[in-house]
């Protein structure tokens, strides 16, 4: 017998076993018999298959490659042998004769009219689930007897049995809404309602068997109601034993199921009237119910009473009642139904507990205590159910599920959430900061993991919350419209300071663990420690942006994730230089951007939204090169060299925007970007090859500025339009300038030199009579405040383009100065003189001081929701109308208008007296008040600095202007005086990036002694008065403070060398500044300014050259001091002094105690400086300025000293020094007594009677010379035991006597009489116990004179030799207390020692 094939053997052995069973001739097991037709396939059934008919394989003419995979030829349809095809039949005809389809009887059926069928919708039901078919109640009934049947059909069978079967009910029905006479009916059964006549005609109210379905609607209707009619006529027409037997013969006529039937839909419509009636009566009074309850049908909802739960289960009030025979219900788990019950009633808060936030599904934080309805989806949730909304756990959650969904929805509504704590919608209803919980709680991360999702909607919404986290839109709009401002493509970069960093580290971790982090670099160190302090660092070393290069050029998202994308790019290059070529080097990612959003040409988009940003241009893709090229030249150059800048700038600038085919808006964005790239590079010097191919659109730009100036108006775009076109022009207009580049020696400033520029004076000389009168139609608007606001920045732009041509006009050496004086001369007389005159300009100057931001530091208060790694400048919901930034503010044209007044001014000499009266505006001068007043440092935040910045703008060119007009002739005093306090004021507050402004106030102005006009005004000779009323005694009239106020006058030139030694600023930054400033295109570096950590000097500056001969003299191991040491001293000193005698408030941010501790390094330069007579005279000066009445009480030596790590260390120095150095000078000593006063800290003085008695032999300054007070030093009286006793005891021992140390001397003995004489009985015991002992002491000394003065001590008294007065007699009090301790001594039988 032939055996089978098995799994597992070869193509071999199946060919073997064919070959057997065809050797073996045996029968086959089955026969295949093919249909040749349908109808005549029974006739080949009989008929066997021939042999060589079988299917055999053969390998023998097999091809040894199998054939190849091409489209097989097309089949051709053959008849079957034995019935030809007839060439006369019609094939359509023979095919529709044949036709046996269900088709060819369905059409020539007439479908009915369905337009009068009536839609039923869903009926809502009370229950969760439509009832279910339970197993247990199928149990619960006989088995069937017709053999196995199926559930379904017993289900069927039951319910026709129920049917025909139901048991008597009674129910009373309610007769409140029927009308007058009508009759109602009582529930019977169904055998007896067979038999009982039909009430009133009332009670039919309509067919209930015939409809009318299936006629038209005005027929059905008809017929129906007419057939109805018909048959109650009838029926009221018989008798009732007429009607008995008539409903006998139809019932014995008619098939039983069909009576079942109908008898079944009646009662259906009778519930469902029934029901109706209840409902529409549910506010009504109840219905009573008699006689038995209804029986009613089992369902899901209504959980039978037999069918219980496991003894033990608790009982839940479940919608849903679990029985063990339902489907994979064999084990209740009870917890996990715990969801399908009813909420629980929302708890109100009775307390001020604190409740976890929760939000909707917009990001809104909802109350805990509002009510909402189920159906919006916001109680599906485990923890407080009956809550409406998520929480951020709960959302996180959500995040990490399988449904792609669930996850998109998570992160949209994180997204969201973010947004709304930016905006500051939460304000203080939420403790704590929802964006530090989040980034702690890793979002970032987990945002990140999200991008690397495969579902297009989770990455999309990932995107859309990375940018809601790190983009906040009122940043870009702000630096957006503020780009044509004075240096306004200026910004600093968008990342922490290490300040910010140092202070985190403080407040997370211990010392030791943050010197241990901080040691590593921070390329070695994870994204997460790097993300805790700078959110985009740690972004960028987790491979963001490939992962955003891929999703951008594979997957084509949509625009909104497109533009989200950008904005992301943007922020990070605006982070820093580093993390800006780092979006450039990312392989593909700036040539994809190009290539898709930046095509050169493009199919125009359709009406309606764009469904694609591919291959159509974006304004948001030019803004990023944009930003990228304002990092540093370089970048710049890179981009336009390496990715074709060039092609894409003259494309988008050639063509109006309303030429190109693209919506509007877009069109606008794009063409105003795509002049702010081109002015950003002009900026350094490059794309100005692009002017001679692009001169006739700005021309034609040009001209037909004034007419969309008039109707353009209202478009804020195109008014930034306007203005970014004037800002190109001035860039090219910078260009043009022929100043010639000084060679230098140093790298750094050869490195930021280039070729020289392309573009000539020639062809930009005929810009200004076009730009020109734009001016002049812009300033007709300014007595409309509505219409000059809405022209944003173009009079600023204007109005710095004429001070850029004028500028580069005046550096041309072939032209004859002439022309361009007289030329500034016309424009003065024409536009810009009759501009001060106008009383607009003056209310301009008077709201200065309101939209200021140094007067109003509240408007640069960091946002709620600021944090230190996530810098932004908190502009969200954009900036109040009179701000620095708002729409009302005078900043920018008053800036740009001092610009040019200081170009017009430098020159042309003849014009510095009619521009300078603009000084004398009374806003001007109110606003300069307001700002040298005493106030504090203004608070460094993102957007404090940006503010400040453009704030110091303005009052540096108004003090320039004021420089220049006081060469030329006098200035008032009261004018002088404030500019000079403006001056020293905004040199102590300017921030990084402004280096040069710095430089040009001290080179210029701070020293000059046109602004010091108390020096021909009695300033000296008032200064001696005033030590004369103040100290009560007359010196010598040349060693007084006048005398030395005098002289430094006189040292002012060697002042100012001395200062613009000692505070010399980086020269990289010296140079990149003054290239920025002076328009020095090929030499500037970048336009993202430094990190403003500080300002450029510190408060203090003043003290810098003192500060740097201390640290001097202790780096230097000789201990030699260096050269010149004392000339640096005295001017140093004078300077302080001239400070401190006519601009007190310029040392107002310098607390007195920092003041003493400067004038302390003084002495500890070197052991012979403080003997030089002139340092001796001015640290005496300024030691009585600090020890007048007005200012010892701010004298505060126990609280931190900005500058200094501890005073009591420098205390303890200055002791060490004395003692070894001093050889009892005065002066010295004076120092030495002054932090010993009662009021500061005992470390002083236990530092001087403890570790340094010694000194004291040493401090012979006498009382009359003493700064203060005697009182100062005795009141109140001391309570230190430990330095009490250190005070007997150097009294005791002769450590400290009254010809060494008057001063002390008369300290320490008013200090122990008055502790051994206190009689407090709150002392301890170990005090108590002290005071007794002390006192005996002192009875029994043998020194006369000490025990005199301890015991008779009065009133301290500077004008007797010991400094004291004394009793004649000892009080009665006194002399009790003491004869009772004399008498206890000789009790105990103490003898004298």
């Amino acid at each position: 017998m032939l055996s089978r094939p098995k799994p597992g053997e070869s193509e071999v052995d199946l060919l073997r076993f064919q070959s057997q069973f065809l050797a073996s001739g045996a029968a086959p097991a089955v026969q295949l018999v093919k249909n040749e037709s349908r109808r005549g396939a029974s006739a080949n059934l009989d008929q066997p298959r021939l042999q060589d008919q079988r299917d055999v394989v053969m390998l023998d003419n097999l091809p040894d490659l199998p054939p190849a995979l091409v489209p097989a030829p097309p089949k051709r349809a053959k008849p079957s042998p034995g019935r030809p095809l007839a060439d006369h039949v019609d094939p359509e005809e023979r095919l529709n004769r044949h036709d046996q389809h269900i088709t060819a009887v369905l059409t020539k059926i007439i479908e009915r009219d369905t337009s009068s069928v009536a839609v039923n919708l869903p009926v809502p039901s009370g229950v969760a689930f439509p009832p279910v078919f339970h197993r247990s109640q199928e149990r619960q009934r006989k088995p069937a007897t017709s053999g196995k049947r199926s559930i379904f059909a017993q289900e069927i069978a039951a319910r026709r049995g129920s049917e025909a079967s139901i048991p008597p009910v009674r129910e009373v029905v309610s007769t409140q809404d029927q009308p007058e006479g009508a009759v109602t009916c009582e529930s019977l059964t169904p055998r007896e309602q067979d038999h009982q006549l039909p009430c009133g005609s009332q009670n039919f109210q309509g067919p209930h068997l015939i409809t009318g379905k299936g006629l038209r609607d005005q027929e059905a209707e008809q017929e129906a109601q007419t057939i109805h009619e018909e048959n109650i006529a009838r029926l009221q027409a018989m008798a009732p034993e007429e009607i008995l037997q008539e409903q006998q013969r139809l019932l014995a006529q008619l098939d039983p199921s069909l009576v079942a039937f109908l008898r079944s839909r009646g009662r259906t419509h009778e519930q469902a009237e029934e029901k109706a009636i209840k409902e529409q009566r549910a506010g009504g009074p109840s219905v009573e119910v008699t006689g038995e309850e209804p029986i009613r049908p089992t369902s899901a909802s209504e959980p039978r009473q037999e069918d219980e739960l496991e003894p033990g289960t608790p009982a839940l009030a479940l919608p849903v009642a679990p029985h063990k025979e339902w489907l994979h219900m064999d084990t209740v788990e009870l917890d996990k139904l715990h969801w399908t019950q009813d909420l629980p009633p929302l708890r109100r808060q009775q307390t001020q507990e604190r409740m976890q936030a929760r939000f909707s599904l917009q990001g809104e934080l909802l109350a805990p205590d509002v009510d909402l309805p189920t159906h919006l989806g916001l109680h599906h949730h485990g923890e407080e159910a009956e809550r409406a909304g998520y929480s951020l756990q709960e959302l996180f959650h959500l995040t990490r599920s399988q449904v792609s969904q669930q996850r998109a929805l998570a992160l949209h509504v994180l997204a969201q959430i973010i947004s709304r704590a930016q905006a500051g919608e939460f304000g203080d209803r939420l403790v704590g900061s929802v964006l530090r919980l989040l980034l702690d709680a890793g979002f970032l991360f987990l945002l990140r993991f999200s991008l690397d999702d495969r579902v297009d909607g989770v990455i999309a919404a990932a995107v859309r919350a990375l940018r809601a986290l790190l983009v906040a839109p009122g940043d870009e709009e702000l630096l957006d419209s503020t780009f044509s401002w004075y240096h306004g493509a200026m910004v600093f970069p968008l990342m922490p300071t290490q300040k910010d960093k140092d202070d985190e580290d403080e407040d997370e971790e211990p010392s030791g663990e943050k010197a241990k982090r901080k040691s590593p670099e921070e390329g070695n160190q994870p994204p997460s420690d790097l993300a805790r302090h700078d959110v985009i660092k740690g972004l960028l070393a987790t491979n963001l942006l490939p992962r955003l290069r891929y999703v951008l050029e594979v997957t084509c998202p949509g625009p909104s994730v497109v533009l989200d994308i950008l904005a992301v790019l943007i922020r990070l290059a605006r982070h820093s230089l580093e993390s800006a070529t780092r979006v450039l080097e990312c392989p593909r990612l700036i040539e994809t951007i190009v290539r898709e959003f930046l095509p050169t040409s493009w199919s125009p988009a359709g009406v309606g939204p764009t469904t694609s940003l591919h291959n159509v241009p974006c304004a948001a893709a030019m803004k990023l090169l944009r930003v990228l090229a304002s990092a540093g030249r370089n970048i710049a150059a890179r981009l336009l060299s390496s990715f074709d800048l060039r092609s894409c700038l003259c494309r988008f600038v050639a063509e109006a925007p309303q030429e190109l085919a693209l919506p509007p808006e877009e069109a606008e964005m794009l063409n105003t970007e795509s002049f702010r790239l081109w002015a950003v590079a002009a900026s350094y010097g490059q794309g100005c090859d692009l002017y001679r191919e692009l001169y006739p659109v700005l021309i034609r730009a040009l001209q037909v500025m004034p007419k969309e100036l008039s109707t353009h108006l209202s478009q804020p775009l195109s008014m930034q339009r306007i203005a970014a076109l004037l800002t190109v022009l001035t860039q090219l207009t910078l260009a043009a300038s022929s100043t010639a580049l000084q060679p230098s020696s140093d790298s750094a400033e050869a490195g930021l030199s280039a070729t020289p520029s392309l573009i000539t004076w020639t062809q930009v000389s005929g810009l200004q009579p076009l730009v020109e009168p734009c001016l002049r139609q812009t300033l007709k608007l300014l007595p409309r405040p509505e219409m000059w606001r809405a022209l944003g920045p173009v009079p600023t732009a204007c109005l710095l383009f004429l001070d850029a041509y004028y500028q580069t006009w005046s550096q041309q050496p072939d032209l004859c100065p002439g022309d361009w004086l007289q030329d500034m001369e016309r424009l003065s007389e024409e536009l810009l003189l009759p501009l001060l005159s106008q009383p607009t300009l003056g209310s301009l100057w008077d709201s200065l001081g309101r939209c200021s931001p140094l007067c109003n530091p509240q408007s640069c208060a960091p946002v709620p929701e600021a944090l230190p790694s996530l810098v932004s400048l908190g502009c969200t919901g954009g900036c109040p109308p009179f701000s620095l930034a708002g729409s009302a503010s005078p900043f920018p044209v008053l800036t740009s208008l001092l610009t040019l007044f200081n170009t017009l001014a430098r020159i042309h000499k003849g014009l510095c007296g009619q521009l300078a009266a603009v000084l004398a505006a009374p806003g001007l001068q109110s606003y300069f008040l307001q700002c040298v007043a005493p106030m504090a440092a203004p608070l460094l935040t993102p957007f404090s600095v940006w503010a400040l910045r453009h704030e110091y703008h303005l009052q540096y060119l108004a003090l320039s202007l004021a420089q220049r007009a006081a060469t030329f002739q006098p200035v008032p005093a009261t004018n002088a005086a404030l500019h000079h306090g403006m001056a020293l004021a905004l040199l102590s507050r300017l921030l990084p990036g402004s280096e040069h402004l710095a430089h040009e106030l001290l080179l210029s102005f701070v020293f000059r002694l046109e602004f010091l006009p108390e020096r021909t005004s009695g300033g000296p000779e008032a200064a001696d008065f005033s030590d004369q009323l103040s100290l009560g005694s007359s010196r010598d009239p040349g060693c007084g403070r006048g005398a030395l106020l005098a002289q430094a006058c006189q040292d002012l030139p060697s002042i100012r060398s001395c200062y613009l030694t000692h505070c010399s600023l980086a020269r990289a930054s010296l140079l990149a500044s003054q290239a920025l400033y002076r328009g020095e295109l090929q030499r500037v570096p970048a336009l993202l300014l430094p990190l403003p950590e500080e300002p450029l000097l510190p408060t203090d500056w003043p003290f810098l050259p003192l500060i740097h001969l201390y640290h001097r003299a202790s780096d230097t191991p000789s201990g030699l001091p260096p050269a010149d040491t004392v000339g640096t001293a005295v001017r140093a000193l004078q300077w302080v002094l001239v400070l401190e005698s006519w601009r007190p408030q310029a040392l107002w941010a310098v607390p007195p105690g920092a003041r003493l501790a400067r004038l302390m390094c003084v002495f500890l330069v070197d052991s012979e400086l403080f003997r030089e007579t002139p340092i001796q005279r001015l640290v005496a000066a300024l030691l009585a300025r600090l020890c007048q009445p007005e200012v010892l009480p701010n004298l505060n030596l126990d609280c931190p000293l900005p500058g200094l790590a501890s005073f009591p260390d420098l205390y303890a120095n200055f002791l060490e020094h004395f003692e070894a150095v001093s050889f009892g000078d005065h002066l010295f000593g004076a120092l030495v007594l002054l932090p010993l006063q009662r009021r500061f800290s005992v470390t002083f003085r236990l530092a001087l009677f403890g570790e340094h008695v010694g000194a004291l032999r040493a401090l012979g300054l006498p009382l009359t010379q003493l700064p203060v007070s005697l009182e100062c030093y005795t009141g109140p009286p001391e309570d230190n035991l430990a330095l009490l006793q250190l005070y007997f005891r150097a009294l005791v021992t002769g450590a400290l006597r009254p010809h060494w140390c008057p001063v002390l001397y008369a300290v320490t003995v008013a200090h122990v009489n008055s502790f051994i004489f206190s009689q407090d009985p709150k002392s301890s015991d170990e005090v108590k116990a002290a005071r007794r002992s002390m006192l005996q002491k002192t009875w029994l000394l043998a020194d006369e004179g000490l025990r005199q003065h301890l015991l008779h001590y009065k009133l301290p008294n500077p004008t007797l030799p010991e400094g004291f007065e004394l009793y004649p007699q000892l009080p009665t009090l006194r002399q009790q207390y003491l004869q009772r301790l004399t008498l206890g001594m000789t009790q105990n039988g103490v003898s004298e020692t």
